[in-house]
């Protein structure tokens, strides 16, 4: 048998497969084929999981390292991005609508942040993998007891010896049914399906500073962005991992409708739906870090279109500023508040009906109450001194 692990004879297992229907048995009877003094012992005492499950979940550790190691350039990048651009302010929106300032890197740490989230769950559903190992048809072992004469301890032995012989330490389940609990791919898929939410936020948000042209996803030099509309520089990259992404978030659905229909010792509903839902989680979750990892380290940025939007919202912001730089001077907090709100109103009145420029700041020069502060607008108005911790 060792010496034909790796002979095998596909055509003969597909026509095997073909006409006993059964996948696992089309194998057995193909290997023994390949090694015919062994062909009456195949497969003695085991159930068709016993090859399935285990092979899976030894399938769910090595996809899972691999996507981590991808999560963790992605998060690299990305703290890079951060630190680069940790002082350059940026209006910052809550509801989309313009709020107080932040920068640039600091809004990337919001994204670095769930990545880091999306590593410990990965991490943990790697982490908590165990084996199903040897438990025989409905979990009870008693196949490999009647193998070993009764011997307890020599059953124990060979689940521990398979488990750590498959990479698993010794770790197997101490309960199953004839399948493990299909509440493991739930874990495994749940840190998938979570980590499709957090590319999609930042995609999307990619997608509305690309809107904004003060951030912009790689666009090559020959690269198309509409048939029609020369012009245009689509996100493209972002929007595909969007796309991909609700995918990705959906998948968790079929995991947790598999483990709700588990008829006690098993049905064999999950397991077509297994085959697609899950390598489909692991695919789908490869590609979105891949093209984020494309996306965060190609990400431009456009300093001066970010200060000139700035410039447009800072007026109406600063009027705070200027109401407590009055009182020091010996003004009337109650008096500056009504000067200033009457100069804001007629600013806004310039910008949305007449579609002018934010004056607000010429406004408050000209006002003659506003004079004891006049030198110290531009200071007032430095937007470096409106970013708090954020560097």
């Amino acid at each position: 048998m060792s010496a034909n692990v790796d002979n095998i004879d596909y055509k003969v297992a597909a026509e095997e497969e073909k006409r006993r229907r059964h996948d696992v048995m089309a194998h057995v009877h193909a290997f023994g084929i390949a090694a015919p003094q062994a062909a009456g012992i195949i497969h003695l005492g085991a159930t068709s999981c016993f090859v399935t499950d285990n092979a899976d979940l030894i399938i769910f550790r090595d996809a899972m390292d691999l996507l981590i190691s991808k999560l963790v350039v992605v998060i690299d990048s990305l703290s890079q991005f951060a630190r680069t651009h940790r002082a350059l302010p940026t209006l910052g929106f809550t509801h989309f609508q313009p709020a107080q300032l932040t920068t640039v890197g600091k809004r990337a740490t919001l994204w670095v942040q769930e990545l880091l989230w999306d590593l410990r769950n990965m991490q943990r559903a790697r982490d908590d993998l165990g084996f199903r190992g040897v438990k025989g048809t409905t979990g009870t072992q008693a196949s490999f007891l009647s193998l070993f004469n009764g011997d307890d301890e020599k059953v124990e032995e060979l689940d521990r010896l398979v488990a750590e012989l498959s990479g698993f330490k010794g770790k197997s389940y101490p309960v199953c049914g004839q399948t493990y609990s299909r509440k493991v791919d739930v874990d495994f898929v749940s840190a998938l399906s979570s980590f499709g939410a957090t590319a999609h936020r930042i995609a999307t948000d990619i997608r509305l500073l690309a809107n904004l042209k003060e951030i912009e996803e790689p666009f090559e030099r020959d690269q198309i962005g509409s048939s029609a509309m020369a012009y245009k520089r689509n996100p493209m990259r972002s929007e595909r991992v969007c796309s991909l992404s609700r995918h990705l978030m959906v998948l968790i659905g079929d995991v947790l409708q598999t483990a709700s229909v588990q008829w006690l010792e098993r049905t064999l509903d999950d397991s077509a739906n297994r085959r697609i839902a899950i390598p489909e989680a692991c695919l789908t979750a490869d590609i979105v870090l891949a093209t984020l990892q494309n996306v965060v380290e190609g990400l431009v940025v456009y300093p001066q279109v970010i200060a000139r939007r700035i410039r447009s919202e800072l007026p109406f912001m600063a009027t705070e500023n200027f109401i407590m730089a009055m009182v020091q001077k010996g003004g009337d907090r109650q008096e500056c508040h009504e000067q200033i709100r009457v100069l804001s109103h007629e600013a806004a009145a310039v910008v949305k009906q007449q579609g002018g420029d934010n004056d607000l700041i010429e406004r408050v020069r000209k006002c003659a109450y506003f004079a004891p502060i006049a030198g110290e607008l531009d200071s007032l108005l430095d937007p470096s001194t409106f970013i708090g911790r954020a560097p």
